[in-house]
């Protein structure tokens, strides 16, 4: 579906579950007279937030930002790519097999491909990168929950282009992540002399296959990718870059990359917020695609103070204005969430919008039952001579409109006698909380097109599990959803996953966020992926 240039306001695209996938084939169009640069030979400029790259987040294996990802993806290819319709297509991979019930996929690997070091991609190279997300020592979250956390059982060299993916039960979500940069393949050599590096980054140090090489790498500054002219082995026939120079500058500040934009200093921006679509020069164009996965939510850690009690915790759901927060704060551009899937997510339980409104009245009798009946002087309920008090840890830098939805929270808290402080916390400061979990509240959205995303957010031994959640038929059913290869048997297993969250209130979701991007009219073929984040080997500069 072609795009058009923005005028005046940000029209919505809202996917439908069957149709999540449709945002990868979205192109914009150039305007007219804009032509490629001669030869082949331009440069491409791209504005990202990108604040923590520096912070050891450069390799998509072993980070959880969704930033590693967005811009390794140039250098990084998948054995499959994930097509419009939501099927696959072959990309290292020529064709695949799924055997054992899913719990076996034999890959049969293209053999003209090599990495930008000049080492050839093989069964080998796979086998390496896999086990190398898998051992313990690369301290992998993310990536190795997509390769199936525990149930990875290992992959087989059975010739030098064919390879065999193993798992001790059926994996269904394994294609999907197979589509992934966090399942992409560094170079052998790299991973025998400097996988060390790899957080860090750098040119020789981040290799792939992929339609761009890491040349030059200043932290907190920019990222140049130069065009890798002996690509021709991209999804569905694509060969190398229509330009030379894919440079990356990295502008922590949203309105700085805005500016960036204005000023003809950058093509494409990502990451804007609402509140500065309107400022997006009328010539440009915007593309405002919603993150499927788990929305921006908050998580109540019921192993560490009130929130142990369930009654705190649905009050604590009930005492939020979501809607009115929300729509003003983030200028009707953000859909308010009821589940902790997405409503672009495969799986989403539509049963539950309007299933936990804003119930000030129904939040103070659950208190009340949960026996916070006292009041100090500054209206906050007490009991036993303790006041009802959770703080809030969030990761910097938090921008703008999330520290106003923030002041929101705690104002609809307060009106309630709840009282919420929160602390802003550097990545470190952050860590030494988060780890041992000595918070009540910590925030954030995560993006995936597989409800297994679940999994490691809810599983007792979920990485992600910040709720510190233990129950044993949640436990069951998150694995039974990766398991299950029948795609509405799998909607119904994570149907009732989104309905024992509702009635927990483990996690309370907030808002749905779209990745917002503004292309200037020199640039045309672009494409996006699932999650929004732009494509750049299709690409042409005028």
């Amino acid at each position: 579906m072609p795009s058009v240039p923005f005028r005046g306001r940000l029209a919505r695209r809202v996917l439908s579950t069957v149709a999540v996938a449709a945002v990868a084939a979205l192109s914009l169009s150039a305007c007219a007279g804009s032509e490629p640069a001669a030869d082949g030979d331009g440069e491409l400029v791209w504005a990202i937030e990108g604040a923590n790259l520096s912070a050891g987040h450069m390799d998509p294996q072993t980070s959880q930002l969704d930033v590693s990802a967005m811009v390794q993806r140039a250098v990084l290819d998948s054995l499959v790519f994930q097509k419009a319709d939501g099927s696959f297509s072959p990309w290292l991979a020529t064709s695949w097999e799924v055997e054992d019930g899913g719990a076996t996929y034999v890959f049969h690997l293209r053999d003209d491909v090599t990495f930008h070091d000049g080492t050839p991609f093989d069964a080998a190279a796979v086998k390496a990168n896999f086990d190398r997300i898998a051992a313990p020592e690369t301290a992998s979250a993310q990536a190795a929950s997509l390769l199936g956390g525990d149930l990875y059982a290992g992959t087989d060299v059975v010739d030098d282009h064919t390879v065999r993916v193993r798992f001790s039960q059926p994996y269904a979500p394994f294609l999907q992540a197979a589509s992934t940069a966090l399942l992409g393949f560094y170079s052998p050599a790299v991973l025998s002399s400097k996988a060390d590096q790899l957080k860090a980054g750098g040119p020789g140090v981040n290799v792939g296959t992929g339609p761009f090489e890491l040349t030059e790498y200043t932290p907190d500054q920019d990222i140049v990718y130069t065009r890798n002219d002996d690509y021709t082995w991209g999804p569905d026939g694509g060969g190398k870059p229509a330009f030379k120079t894919l440079r990356v500058d990295i502008l922590p500040e949203a309105s700085v990359r805005l500016g960036a934009l204005s000023s003809g200093q950058a093509d494409v921006v990502t990451n804007l917020p609402p509140n500065l679509v309107s400022q997006v020069p009328g010539d440009d164009t915007v593309e405002s695609i919603a993150y499927p996965g788990l929305p921006y939510s908050l998580f109540l850690n019921e192993k560490y103070g009130v929130f142990a009690d369930q009654n705190v915790r649905q009050a604590f759901t009930r005492a939020i204005d979501v809607d009115t927060a929300v729509q003003e704060i983030f200028f009707g551009q953000y859909p308010r969430a009821w589940s902790i899937l997405g409503a672009t997510t495969p799986g989403y339980d539509a049963s539950l919008e309007n299933s936990w409104p804003f119930d000030p009245a129904e939040a103070n009798a659950l208190l009340d039952a949960a026996g916070w009946t006292g009041r100090d002087a500054d209206g906050i309920r007490t009991k036993d001579g303790q006041r009802l008090t959770a703080r809030w840890i969030a990761w910097t830098p938090v921008p703008d409109d999330r520290a106003a939805l923030a002041n929101a929270i705690q104002s609809d808290l307060k009106a309630v006698g709840f009282d919420l402080q929160r602390e802003v916390l550097e990545p470190g400061a952050y860590n030494e909380q988060y780890g041992p979990k000595t918070f009540d509240v910590t925030d954030w959205g995560f993006s995936g097109v597989d409800p297994d995303l679940l999994r490691s957010h809810l599983a007792t031994d979920g990485f992600q599990n910040a709720s510190q959640v233990s129950d044993p038929t949640l436990d069951a059913l998150v694995e039974k959803g990766a398991s299950t290869t029948d795609q509405a048997a799998r909607n119904d297993i994570y149907a009732q996953v989104q309905q024992w969250n509702l009635a927990h209130a483990a996690i309370v979701p907030l808002y749905s966020p779209t990745l917002i991007s503004a292309v200037t009219p020199k640039v045309s073929g672009l494409t996006f992926d699932l999650y929004g984040r732009p494509l750049f080997a299709t690409a042409s500069v005028g």
